[in-house]
């Protein structure tokens, strides 16, 4: 598995990591603003939401062509895009205690990597988890249960690693844009929905993300990463303003692992039993309802 020869308890092998894995998001020659951008030609692997699971992330890294501590000109290939979000908070649990710090650990690695070719978008777990917010799934105060697995196996540590951690959701672009024949592809973790698109900045896009952005219920990262009811009017309009002909998202449930939001949004779920990934041609992107025929299973690859 990506960065398992990392001692993931050792405070100072998993803060070495995260900052890492910060510093590619970062300075990754793929970055513009508050995103990242690849142009075709090339292969995307397009996923929905991970939170915690480990098989799936393996199978992820190895259909993207990836090796283990092995950068692609050591190995003679060109791997395919790879999109991470929604990586931790899941339900794999140890007495109340959530220890996907050690899959985020991990992600943090592959990015430094790959720092081209993987790119781990901001998800409102990450947002909820840097700001220390509340946040319920399934019943689990997500955040506390994240904090406490800190706390247990990293003691007095458990501070620099939870700044590490903060470090790395800061580091993420908000989406990756794709620069296909057919138009640009965005993928992201989800979209304003229709009720706040008065108050959303439509230019996060194409500048720096602020700490404004991060404002909860104000800022336009905040926004975003929540955002749920999005409609065919305000996908339209963000058609209008972005220039995008498709969006693949997470963040809404999709309990066969893929839905579709007309007229053009795909919603990709990576984490349950029938989780998904969107493999695409960059030269040969598909129509938005032939990208659903697309998706594969992956527990059946």
């Amino acid at each position: 598995m990506a960065g398992s020869s990392l001692d993931l308890r050792d405070a100072q092998a998993v803060v070495a990591a995260l900052r890492a894995g910060a510093q590619a998001n970062r300075g990754a020659a793929c970055r513009q603003g508050s995103i990242d951008a690849v142009a075709a030609p090339g292969r995307l692997i397009a996923t929905g939401d991970l939170h915690d699971n480990p098989v799936h992330l393996e199978r992820l890294i190895r259909l993207a062509g990836m090796v283990e501590g092995v950068s692609p000109a050591e190995h003679g290939t060109t791997p395919c895009h790879l999109t991470l979000h929604e990586i931790i908070h899941g339900d794999r649990l140890v007495n109340g205690m959530d220890f996907s710090y050690r899959v985020m650990t991990r992600v943090a690695a592959l990015k430094a990597r790959y720092p081209a070719h993987v790119h781990v978008l901001l998800g409102n777990h990450e947002l909820a988890q840097m700001q220390k917010t509340g946040i319920v799934k399934d019943g689990v105060k997500s955040v506390e249960a994240f904090s406490a697995g800190l706390e247990y196996v990293f003691g007095e540590e458990a501070p620099a690693v939870a700044g590490a951690v903060d470090e790395f959701v800061r580091s993420m672009p908000l989406a990756l844009r794709l620069h296909t024949p057919r138009g640009d592809i965005l993928c992201a973790h989800s979209l304003p929905p229709a009720a706040s698109m008065g108050r959303f900045d439509t230019t996060i896009l194409t500048r720096d993300l602020t700490d404004d952005d991060y404002a909860p219920r104000q800022g336009a990262a905040h926004l975003m990463v929540w955002g749920r009811g999005y409609d065919a009017e305000g996908l339209e309009d963000l058609v209008e303003r972005w220039g995008v002909y498709l969006f693949i998202l997470g963040h809404e449930k999709a309990p066969e692992g893929v839905v579709f939001v007309p007229p053009n949004a795909v919603v990709l779920n990576s984490d349950h039993e029938k989780g998904v990934y969107l493999p695409i041609d960059l030269s040969a992107p598909p129509t938005p309802e032939g990208a659903v025929g697309l998706v594969k299973h992956l527990a059946r690859d």
